[in-house]
């Protein structure tokens, strides 16, 4: 199935730098990004001073002997994060965005993997690296992102200044600097620790594509406002608040915390938003609560969304007269929502249709950009991802009897491969360059998506966090005792998704340990050895990643002819 609709007029770019030349020049005193200072007070960021500053400390990187080289970003959502990401892929060389809860070895994995000079942080990362700081590159720099100065370590602001210095003196080495639309401008890995953590290598004409695909059937404006809320290392949030903001000229600000969403919201008073299902079920879910808690509330709430339906059709608005409240718990002038990464009830999609803030639910990965899949101004389903975007290609691979296969997209979305692993990399994405996403799911007949389940095994939490069981089970087999591990996704009682374990005890180990034969280990003794073990692992992880409950076993798993332990229920 390819797609070739677009709605409207899209202006092409080359490469990054071209896309935030070309937006410096056409909004060049609209505000690129609203602030908080220190002490709460708002301020702007022009696209004329965004514009400098990218060049600024893209000089001084570049005077750093750095061109070509690898340059890490992490730490909290922040102006200077994004000015970190764009002075590095527009001249200088390779961005590698990390993950701001990620531990010590996992973040020190990933720089020595990808060989990073240069790392970006906040001074919460930085601790984090300083009390392990032996352990790091010898050739490893870190530079505070923030203003606040710190004895002994660069800061971000004085590279600016040391660039605009060296620009004022005629250094054009960066501005001169060629870009290769072809070449890898980002990597991205997909996983923390133990070997098994893949990096997506994604270039310029990724992002560009993704750009003017999107663009061509989604409306945002120089008017617009959105609110960062998702951590930018994920590139979900990343290509829409620092690609698709600047081309249409919009505003971004940055939130505060989840726990201050609603409050910040009313602050900045944004129009768009990306957003994880977790978060617009939780907000949908105290919203429903306040209604009900009224007299008569869910009637006429029920009724408000019927009349204001109907009362569309003929050209005549009535969301304020019936969700004025609402509307105002968003800021006033919420108008559209990017939602993604996981599974979401439709119920809400329809529910915040009627409030008049529209959801684009869509489909994507790491490897695609992000966005393969996805509904658009004039395409507001809510069972369905949607259709594939503009001058791509989708299909459904070797489908079942009810038309249910692998889902594989085509098109320079596609990312250009793992990172120093050309076997990864050649399982999936076919010689006719077809990525095979490894989901399953079915198309009907007017070329929409539905999303059926995951064939991978990894495990998507409500907060769209991926979670890689191989990785936890390589640290559970770390301990003797442990004999066989599945870790699946489960749920809890609120019907969130968690890692659970299903543990198989090594009794040969056990035995010698405590002088038991398998049979004499109560179900009790068992469940206090192996929290021990648990805990021990999740003292490894980040909070995302940790093991919330787990089963023992007294048998063995049921495993395939070449040993591998499946997953399916007669495992659970």
């Amino acid at each position: 199935m390819t797609n070739n609709k677009k709605f409207y007029d899209v202006r092409e770019i080359k490469d990054l730098r071209d896309l935030i030349n070309q937006s410096v020049q056409l909004y060049s005193e609209r505000s690129a990004f609203t602030v908080k200072s220190k002490n709460g007070d708002q301020y702007d960021i022009t696209y004329k001073r965004y514009g400098e500053e990218i060049k600024a400390l893209g000089t001084a990187l570049v005077d750093m002997g750095l061109s070509g080289e690898k340059i890490a970003v992490g730490g909290d959502n922040s102006y200077e994060w994004c000015l970190s990401y764009m002075a590095t892929v527009t001249g200088v060389g390779v961005i590698v965005p990390v993950d701001k809860e990620l531990l010590f070895d996992d973040i020190n994995q990933i720089l020595n993997v990808s060989d990073v000079k240069l790392f970006f942080c906040d001074k919460k990362m930085a601790r984090k690296l300083n009390e392990r700081k032996d352990e790091l590159k010898k050739d490893l720099t870190i530079v505070l992102i923030h203003a606040e100065k710190e004895e002994g370590i660069l800061n971000i602001t004085d590279l600016v200044e040391k660039g605009k210095e060296l620009l004022n003196n005629g250094d054009t080495r960066y501005l001169n600097a060629e870009i290769d639309p072809n070449a890898m401008c980002s990597l991205l890995f997909t996983s923390g620790t133990t070997g098994m953590s893949k990096g997506v290598m994604l270039c310029h004409r990724n992002f560009c594509y993704e750009v003017m695909a999107a663009m061509g059937v989604i409306k945002i404006s120089p008017d617009d406002c959105g609110i960062s809320m998702l951590p930018l290392h994920h590139t979900y949030e990343s290509t829409i608040i620092l690609f698709f903001a600047p081309y249409c000229g919009a505003k971004v600000t940055f939130c505060d915390g989840f726990k201050y969403v609603l409050k910040n919201m009313k602050e900045f008073n944004p129009s768009i938003f990306v957003a994880v299902p977790l978060l617009l079920e939780t907000v949908h879910r105290r919203l429903m609560k306040a209604v009900k808690a009224k007299p008569h509330g869910e009637t006429l709430f029920k009724v408000g969304k019927v009349l204001v339906k109907a009362a569309s059709k003929v050209g005549i608005d009535l969301k304020k007269v019936f969700f004025k409240e609402i509307i105002d718990t968003f800021g006033g002038n919420m108008r559209l929502i990017i939602c993604g990464a996981a599974p979401i009830n439709p119920q809400i999609l329809k529910d915040f249709e009627a409030f008049g803030i529209q959801i684009i639910f869509g489909y994507g990965l790491t490897e695609c950009a992000p966005l393969a899949i996805l509904n658009h101004d004039r395409l507001h389903l809510a069972e369905s991802v949607g259709e594939v975007i503009p001058g791509s290609e989708a299909k459904i691979l070797n489908p079942d009897e009810n038309g249910v296969g692998e889902i594989c997209v085509k098109g320079d979305m596609v990312m250009l491969g793992y990172y120093n692993n050309p076997e990864e990399t050649a399982k999936v994405i076919d010689e006719d360059g077809w990525f095979h996403t490894g989901d399953l799911g079915y198309m009907d007949k007017k070329g929409c998506f539905y999303i059926s389940g995951r064939s991978k095994n990894v495990i998507v939490t409500s907060n769209g966090k991926n979670i890689y069981p191989e990785e936890l089970e390589y640290h559970l087999g770390e301990d003797i005792r442990v004999g066989e591990s599945l870790v699946l996704g489960d749920e809890n009682s609120k019907g969130e998704t968690i890692v659970a374990a299903r543990i198989y005890p090594n009794f040969e180990e056990l035995s010698e340990i405590h002088g038991k034969t398998a049979d004499e280990f109560t179900d009790e003794e068992l469940d206090e050895i192996f929290k021990d073990v648990v805990n021990g692992v999740n003292a490894k992880l980040p909070p995302f990643k940790k093991i919330v409950n787990f089963k023992i076993r007294r048998t063995e798993f049921v495993k395939t002819t070449t040993s591998k332990i499946m997953r399916h229920k007669n495992n659970d």
